[in-house]
C-alpha cells in the first residue's frame, strides 16, 4: 500500500517512527522503497553528492525536475518529497510554478527552506493542492547568510523564535517540518508543539522521523561525516540490507543515538 500524508500523520498519532532517505534515480529509488522506507526525499544535496558542488546554491528547478521524475519512475509505493531549490520561491508566484513543475514530475510534496515568511507561500500552495515541507534549522540553502553549517536554536532566544515559526507555519498549512541540526530538547519542543509529522536530521531521537542522506549512510561520501551520521553498509552485507537496517533502526528508537545528537 502506498504511503501518504494520511500515513504519516496516522504515524505521529500512533508514536509509530518512520524512515526517510534521499533518492536520486529510478534504480536506487527502487532499491530503497523496496526496502519499506517510507519516504523518499529528492534533494537538493545533490548539488553535493552528485554535481560536486560545495552547496546546494548551483542546483536549479531543471535538475529537480529531471530527478524527481526519475525517482518517481522507480519508486515503489513511498512518499515523494521534492526541494525546491535556491531562489525558486522568492515570490509565491514563483513557488506556484516551480511546485507545479515538480508535482507534475511525480513529486508528492515539495520542501522549502525558511521561518515566517514563508507562511503566506506555504497557505497559497497548500490552497492549490500542493502539500508542503517546511524545512526549519540548518537550511543549506542559507549557508551564506549563517557563515558556515552550525547547529541552530542554540539558546532561549533562538529556540523560542524557532517553535513560534513552527507554529505559525504548522497553522499556515504546512503538512511535514524537517529539523536539520537542532538540539534534541528543542526538536522535542517542536514535535510535540505542531500537528505535522516532524523529521529530524542531527535533531535527536523525539522527531516522528529521521532523514540521512543516502550517500552518507552507505559511508562513501567523502571527507569526515557530520556527527549525525551512521554508516548502515559497514556492518551489513549489501546496500539493500543497510537500507533495511536503516529503516529497522530507526522504527526500533536505535537511531539516532547519543553519538548522533546535539544536546545543546
Amino acid at each position: 500500500m502506498a504511503v501518504t500524508i494520511k500515513t504519516l500523520r496516522e504515524r505521529k498519532q500512533n508514536g509509530e517512527k518512520f524512515a526517510m532517505l534521499t533518492a536520486y534515480d529510478a534504480t536506487f529509488a527502487r532499491a530503497i522503497s523496496d526496502a519499506g522506507i517510507e519516504t523518499m526525499l529528492i534533494g537538493d544535496s545533490l548539488g553535493n553528492v552528485l554535481q560536486g558542488h560545495d552547496s546546494t546554491l548551483p542546483v536549479t528547478i531543471d535538475d529537480m525536475v529531471y530527478h524527481t521524475a526519475s525517482v518517481a519512475r522507480g519508486n515503489q509505493g513511498a512518499f515523494v518529497i521534492a526541494d525546491m531549490p535556491f531562489m525558486s520561491y522568492g515570490t509565491p508566484e514563483n513557488a506556484m510554478d516551480n511546485a507545479a513543475r515538480l508535482m507534475r514530475a511525480g513529486a508528492h510534496m515539495v520542501k522549502l527552506e525558511g521561518t515566517d515568511w514563508m507562511a503566506d507561500t506555504i497557505a497559497r500552495l497548500a490552497n492549490r493542492a500542493v502539500p508542503v515541507c517546511a524545512h526549519l534549522g540548518l537550511t543549506p540553502q542559507f549557508v551564506n547568510k549563517f557563515g558556515g553549517f552550525r547547529v541552530q536554536g542554540r539558546g532561549d532566544e533562538q529556540a523560542d523564535q524557532m517553535v513560534a515559526h513552527a507554529k505559525q507555519l504548522d497553522e499556515a498549512g504546512a503538512d511535514l517540518f524537517v529539523l536539520e541540526c537542532v538540539p534534541a530538547p528543542l526538536a522535542k519542543r517542536i514535535t510535540e508543539a505542531v500537528s505535522a509529522p516532524v523529521v529530524g536530521i542531527g535533531a535527536g531521537p523525539d522527531t516522528d522521523g529521521q532523514v540521512l542522506v543516502m550517500h552518507d549512510m552507505l559511508g562513501i561520501s567523502p571527507g569526515k561525516p557530520p556527527r549525525f551520521v551512521k554508516n548502515f553498509l559497514a556492518e551489513n552485507g549489501s546496500i539493500q540490507e543497510a537500507f533495511e537496517a536503516y529503516g529497522a533502526a530507526v522504527r526500533e528508537r536505535h537511531f539516532p543515538a547519543d553519538e548522533h545528537t546535539f544536546q545543546s
